[in-house]
């Protein structure tokens, strides 16, 4: 599975492996291996109890921001989801118009068994409006949860699609950054010197429009010249580039901090990762408390 699915359900599959401890230690029957899973146990909640909370901290403690006034860097922004192009991305099972799209196709093999033949997701970017601005975001190295899940059934094959829709209710959490316009960096000697070279490879034009004095050669006066209205063409071009609407853009953090886009009311995922948070600190002292009661008893 690829990095955004695992993260999506690291929670799950966090839980997971502490059941599938759970069966080894009563299959191993024995006081050191009963010893070993419960450690690990404890260990595998510590970190599953850290990475929520972390989570429920970055949700709950980033202020939200409006994009057109948005500072850069770690931002929180919540607006409707809009299509980059037109017409929009389908997605890849049913075919419906929306902003990204995961799927997972399953064949059973067996009865109750399921393996999975298929999988993958989108990688368009899309739009957040909040009516201030808009922010384009890209979807790489997302954790991405939405409420928009479909599964069914048919011939013998499993299909599962997790989509955002047009027009969601988007919350994000990512590196906020804004392109171009005042943060264009031009450099105007070097431009000069281009649009100077470009004019010499056409010297008839060159000397049509500076040799004054129709000698066929530019003198130092015509150069001067020259040089001054490749110097205000530089000056309007740069003037034009900078007075360009800028593009907000939001994407993963460099710093590994959460990059998370969801279509579920911010409140909510806060309540969610706490609840995980206190779920694995339970599993934690409980995995402790077990150890010394492992160690006397008698297999």
């Amino acid at each position: 599975m690829n990095v955004s699915f695992r993260r999506q359900y690291g929670q799950l599959v966090t839980s997971g492996g502490q059941l599938l401890l759970l069966f080894i230690g009563a299959k191993l029957e024995s006081r050191l291996g009963w010893i070993v899973c419960m450690a690990l146990i404890a260990a595998l909640s510590v970190v599953a109890w850290v990475a929520a909370l972390n989570r429920r901290r970055a949700i709950a403690n980033t202020p939200t921001s409006r994009i057109a006034s948005a500072a850069q860097g770690y931002v929180e922004l919540c607006g409707r989801g809009k299509p980059l192009d037109f017409p929009p991305l389908l997605s890849h099972l049913t075919a419906l118009p929306c902003l990204w799209y995961r799927y997972q196709v399953e064949e059973q093999k067996s009865a109750g068994k399921w393996q999975v033949v298929s999988h993958g997701e989108s990688e368009v970017s899309f739009i957040i409006d909040d009516g201030s601005g808009r922010c384009v975001v890209d979807v790489e190295h997302a954790e991405i949860l939405t409420r928009h899940k479909e599964t069914w059934t048919r011939d013998g094959t499993r299909n599962t699609e997790w989509k955002l829709l047009i027009d969601d209710a988007v919350y994000a959490l990512g590196d906020f950054r804004t392109l171009g316009g005042n943060t264009l960096e031009l450099d105007a000697k070097a431009d000069i010197g281009d649009l100077l070279g470009e004019w010499k490879k056409n010297p008839q034009q060159l000397l049509k429009r500076f040799d004054l004095n129709a000698d066929g050669t530019l003198d130092m006066k015509e150069w001067t010249l020259a040089r001054q209205a490749a110097r205000r063409d530089v000056g309007k071009a740069h003037r034009e580039a900078r007075d360009e609407t800028d593009v907000h853009t939001l994407r993963c953090p460099a710093n590994g901090e959460l990059y998370l886009l969801s279509n579920f009311n911010p409140d909510k995922l806060a309540r969610r990762y706490l609840w995980w948070s206190l779920f694995h600190i339970t599993v934690f002292f409980a995995a402790l408390g077990t150890l010394p009661w492992i160690v006397l008893q008698h297999f």
